[in-house]
């Protein structure tokens, strides 16, 4: 068993989407990035590469190249699950959470999972996604951007 742990933020801006695992939610602002700008996807890539220590994110998706300007974050992680089975690794579960002072995401939560899930071809019953604010404090209570963490969980699999 191996475990992972991810971290992203992104900038709040108007005239930008705000995605979160690969689900477009109607907000005034969006966050600011060289893809889509989804910290959740972010942060669960970064946690599987770790987990496995094949680096992180930018090692493997540069924001400085043209390949991966807005691209869904949710065909980053489905290249990242691919290469964890290369490796002989399955996923086992992914522990998510959101910090963002509005809009509010529980109505958008289990559409995130079933997005990440399909991404990783796992079941959504491996995928958690929860989601907080941070009580008006700091520059997500601030609203000047937002965060997101994830732990994961994987293991080899069996050879049969």
């Amino acid at each position: 068993m191996r475990v992972g742990f991810g971290y992203d933020v992104h900038q709040l801006v108007k005239g930008r989407k705000l995605v979160l695992g690969g689900v477009t939610i109607p907000s005034e602002k969006g966050a600011l990035g060289h893809s889509d700008a989804d910290a959740l996807s972010h942060a669960i890539g970064d946690a599987l590469l770790g987990s496995a220590a094949l680096g992180d994110l930018g090692k493997h998706f540069p924001d400085n190249d043209d390949r991966f300007a807005g691209i869904s974050s949710l065909l980053l992680l489905k290249q990242i699950g691919q290469r964890l089975t290369e490796e002989g690794y399955q996923i086992n579960n992914i522990d998510s959470t959101v910090v963002l002072e509005k809009p509010k995401l529980v109505s958008y939560i289990n559409e995130m999972r079933a997005n990440i899930a399909d991404s990783l071809a796992i079941s959504d019953s491996q995928v958690s996604v929860k989601a907080t604010t941070s009580e008006t404090m700091g520059f997500a209570g601030e609203e000047k951007g937002l965060a997101a963490y994830a732990c994961v969980l994987i293991e080899r699999r069996e050879k049969v």
